[in-house]
């Protein structure tokens, strides 16, 4: 019977030509088929189709969602109030959440409601909430939606302190 022939270590046309080829002297050049020399699969895009950087440099405007900017507006008007009213407001949270829950408070009635109080209780400290969508809906224009949210919040904030709205802000109702 004849024995099978033997294959010699490196006759391989394939090996052979990998180990005369750049991959063999240059350990960073990666080896074809998606390997890197230690054998680990590459990990970027070798067709140059993966995102190079920011599609909206964080410089523009519209790098921000529109539920940041809609954050940062009800930070810069609760900053102002909290100025005026500083000593009234300690300990008040204040709150930002999409949609108001399903099931509406009893004195409710209507509509969907644009922000709420919530007067402290044990153990929880009094929280005024604004609903970004159903405010956003209303709103046209930017200058629509600043004034909506100075006015909501003066609102709630009128409510917690026992005051009118005209008190806490004297340009309440104003464009």
């Amino acid at each position: 019977m004849s024995q099978p022939a033997r294959i010699k270590a490196g006759s391989d046309p394939a090996e052979r030509a990998l180990r005369a080829s750049a991959w063999e002297k240059n350990p960073r050049v990666p080896i074809p088929g998606g390997r890197s020399p230690n054998k680990r699969p590459r990990r970027e895009n070798r067709h140059g189709r993966e995102l190079r950087g920011f599609v909206i440099p964080p410089t523009l405007p519209g790098y921000r969602t529109r539920s940041e900017r809609f954050d940062g507006l009800v930070l810069a008007v609760v900053e102002r109030l909290e100025y005026a009213w500083a000593r009234q407001l300690d300990g008040t949270e204040f709150a930002v959440e999409d949609v108001p829950p399903s099931d509406p408070a009893r004195w409710e009635t209507g509509g969907v409601p644009l922000g709420r109080y919530f007067p402290a209780q044990p153990g929880v400290p009094p929280r005024i909430v604004l609903y970004r969508r159903p405010i956003e809906s209303r709103a046209r224009t930017s200058d629509e939606l600043i004034f909506m949210v100075r006015n909501i919040l003066v609102e709630q904030v009128a409510h917690l302190l026992g005051k009118r709205p005209d008190e806490v802000d004297p340009g309440y109702g104003f464009f």
